[in-house]
């Protein structure tokens, strides 16, 4: 009797050891909690947990695309947000990442990220030209916003440290500095709509001045590649906008690091597009998760074989 007993209290012992060893764990690196990367990878953490045997999935608030991307080059299991310059600059080792490259692989293209200059009514901001001498957030430390606020103030003639007062913000605080007086104008790129954006937008008293800047698109393009394009925020998109917004959009992409298994990187693809409703649930921009979206042009990035597995079996070549 007490060597069944025992016997099978080391099998049970056995088999939570393998269960243990099955079980993977997986962060997402996302952005904060104003912003369209943190919900949307919420939603994906509850798809992958739920739909992929044996993995289990968390949302983690980050500063954004280069933090992200640095945690993914940490080696840890990350699998993470990141808009297509700042990839670049991770992949080559460039700007926030020299001497420190990072082995990148595209899992998927997710959805343009539309760069909004914001202001309101009564600040004096009315084009680019007229954030010199103003107080302006250009978007937190570790984002990816931040990158391309330079690089359009860089564009249109302008000294990010000299030509006016920079504060460093995510979306949500920049919203609250403007609301507050502290700020005049500000930097974020994002899905549509923006959560804090929209906050601001429905503000009693407060009328949003959205500030047009796709002119800028071919200059940034002739420095840094082609990886930004003239595009538009419809008027709809936020209360109180008089016209569609020009604006300079980049594409979002989903990012691991090379040594990640093509099983791992070929479920994690499969679970997002089999189940791409129930992220939609959670945020309309996982709406442009498209497969005719994947392609090599999309990303600066080479795409994991896993990921291309998966595309090849629904008839999508991407390199």
């Amino acid at each position: 009797m007490h060597r069944t007993i025992s016997r099978t209290l080391a099998l049970i012992a056995g088999l939570v050891v393998a269960l243990a060893a099955s079980a993977q764990t997986i962060s997402i690196a996302t952005g904060g909690t104003g912003g369209v990367y943190y919900p949307m990878g919420g939603g994906i953490a509850a798809v992958l947990s739920k739909y992929v045997p044996g993995m289990s999935a968390t949302a983690e608030v980050t500063g954004g695309s280069v933090d992200n991307l640095k945690l993914i080059g940490s080696g840890k299991p990350y699998i993470g947000f990141a808009m297509a310059d700042a990839s670049q600059d991770a992949y080559r080792g460039e700007d926030k990442f020299k001497d420190h490259k990072v082995p990148l692989r595209t899992l998927m293209v997710l959805y343009p990220n539309r760069m909004h200059i914001v202001s309101v009514e009564g600040r004096g901001v009315a084009k680019m030209s007229d954030l010199k001498g103003k107080r302006v957030s250009t978007g937190s430390p570790g984002s990816a916003t931040e990158v391309m606020a330079f690089r359009l103030i860089e564009a249109a003639g302008l000294d990010k440290d000299k030509d006016m007062k920079r504060e460093r913000l995510g979306v949500a605080e920049s919203v609250n500095a403007i609301k507050d007086g502290k700020i005049d104008a500000f930097f974020w790129v994002g899905g549509l709509p923006t959560a804090a954006v929209t906050d601001l937008a429905n503000t009693p008293n407060t009328k949003i001045k959205m500030i047009d800047h796709a002119d800028l698109v071919p200059a940034m393009n002739k420095k840094y590649g082609n990886l930004y394009v003239q595009d538009t925020i419809p008027k709809e998109t936020y209360k109180g906008m008089e016209a569609d917004n020009h604006q300079a959009t980049v594409m979002n992409i989903l990012v691991a690091h090379e040594s990640m298994d093509d099983k791992t990187a070929y479920n994690i693809v499969k679970a997002i597009f089999d189940r791409k409703d129930d992220i939609v649930a959670v945020h309309k921009e996982a709406a442009n998760f498209k497969l005719e979206s994947q392609k090599a042009s999309a990303s600066p990035i080479p795409f994991h074989p896993g990921a291309i597995k998966y595309f090849a079996e629904k008839g999508v070549k991407v390199n």
